[in-house]
C-alpha cells in the first residue's frame, strides 16, 4: 500500500499524482488520511484525485501535535500495511515523519524531488550541498517514509466520477504532554510567487530599489504582474520582503514562464527555480551562469533590455 498525508490540500493531491504512478506498478491501493475534523468532501476530494480508501481520524486538538498524529499514523501504517508513506514537506510534515521512523524503525527521506521503485525498491532523489548534486538513495526495508516539497509533482486532473471507500477510524492517541501557548501568523504580502505562472525575477544587477519597477513593469505586459527576487534584493539589501524571495532558502516555484533579469544564477538560485517550464535570462555578462538554465538567453544591459522589451510586448499583446 501507498499512504499518503498532508495537512496542506494541494500538497496532498499533488502527491497522489505520484502514489497513484508507483500503485499501478506494484498492484496495490492508495490510501489517504485525514486527521482532524470530519471532513467528508475533502475525503471525496482525495478520491477524485487518486486515492482509492480515505481514512478519516478525528482528533479535538485545534493545532498540529505531532505526538499525537504520529500515533495515529503509526496505527493506521500498521492496520494497511502500507510500504510507501509520502507526506506533505512542510514544517508539520517533517516532524511527523520523523517520529514515524523512530516509532517504526523505518528509514526517512527528507525533501525528496523524486520517487520511483528500482528493482522492487524504493529509490529517492533529494538535492544536497545548496543544490551542487543529486543524491540517490533506496531504502533497503519497508516502511518508506518519504516527505515531499510543493510543486514536485504535478496532481492529476481530479475525477468525480472515480469512486473510493471512506472510512472513518477512532483512534484515540495517548494526550501529549507538550502545550501549544501561541501560534502567530506570518505577516506576508498580497504576493505568492510560488502559485505564478509567470514570474519576472530581479538580481544584483539591480542599481537602486527604484529601478525594480522594470521588472514590475514586464511583468504586467506579460499579465503576470508577479516580481521575483534572487537573495541579495530580499536578504541583503531589503528592497523586496522575503516573499518574492526565490532560491533554496526562499521559495521553490514552477511557473510557465520564468524571467531572470540581473541574476547571474548561483546554484542556490537555480535550485528554487529550476522546475519552470521555459526560462528566459537577461544579463550583461555572456558568460552568466544562469544563461546554462535557460531556454532563451539575451545579452544586454537589462536597464536597456527590459524597456524594449516591455514596450515590444505590449504592442504584441495589443
Amino acid at each position: 500500500m501507498v499512504l499518503v498525508y498532508s495537512d496542506n490540500k494541494k500538497l496532498a493531491f499533488e502527491l497522489l499524482s505520484k502514489a497513484a504512478e508507483i500503485s499501478k506498478e506494484t498492484k496495490n491501493e492508495v490510501i489517504a488520511a485525514i486527521i482532524g475534523k470530519n471532513d467528508e468532501t475533502y475525503a471525496k476530494e482525495l478520491v477524485s484525485y487518486g486515492a482509492d480508501k480515505v481514512y478519516i481520524a478525528e482528533n479535538e486538538s485545534e493545532t498540529t501535535k505531532a505526538e499525537e498524529y504520529c500515533e495515529i499514523l503509526e496505527n493506521i501504517i500498521t492496520e494497511t500495511k502500507s510500504e510507501i508513506i509520502l507526506i506533505g514537506s512542510n514544517k508539520n510534515g517533517k516532524e511527523i515523519a520523523s517520529r514515524l521512523a523512530g516509532k517504526l524503525n523505518a528509514g526517512c527521506v527528507i525533501d525528496a524531488t523524486d520517487v520511483s521503485l528500482d528493482a522492487g525498491k524504493v529509490t529517492v532523489k533529494r538535492v544536497v550541498y545548496s543544490g551542487n548534486a543529486i543524491s540517490v538513495q533506496q531504502f533497503q526495508t519497508t516502511p518508506a517514509i518519504i516527505t515531499v516539497p510543493s510543486k514536485v509533482f504535478d496532481p492529476i486532473d481530479a475525477d468525480s466520477s472515480r469512486k473510493g471507500k471512506i472510512e472513518k477510524k477512532a483512534i484515540s492517541p495517548k494526550k501529549s504532554t507538550s502545550t501549544i501557548t501561541n501560534i502567530s501568523e506570518k505577516v506576508t504580502g498580497d504576493v505568492n510567487v510560488e502559485e505564478a505562472e509567470i514570474i519576472v525575477s530581479c538580481g544584483r544587477g539591480f542599481k537602486d530599489k527604484s529601478d525594480i519597477k522594470l521588472a514590475d513593469e514586464l511583468a504586467t505586459a506579460l499579465k503576470g504582474k508577479t516580481v521575483g527576487c534572487s537573495r541579495p534584493i530580499a536578504a541583503d539589501l531589503k528592497w523586496l520582503p522575503e516573499d518574492h524571495w526565490i532560491g533554496l532558502s526562499g521559495h521553490k516555484v514552477k511557473p510557465k514562464l520564468y524571467v531572470a533579469a540581473g541574476i547571474s544564477g548561483q546554484i542556490q538560485h537555480i535550485a528554487g527555480m529550476r522546475d519552470s517550464s521555459v526560462v528566459v535570462a537577461i544579463n550583461k555578462d555572456a558568460d552568466a551562469l544562469i544563461f546554462n538554465s535557460a531556454d532563451y538567453g539575451i545579452v544586454g544591459d537589462l536597464y536597456s533590455v527590459l524597456p524594449k522589451l516591455t514596450k515590444a510586448i505590449k504592442e504584441k499583446m495589443g
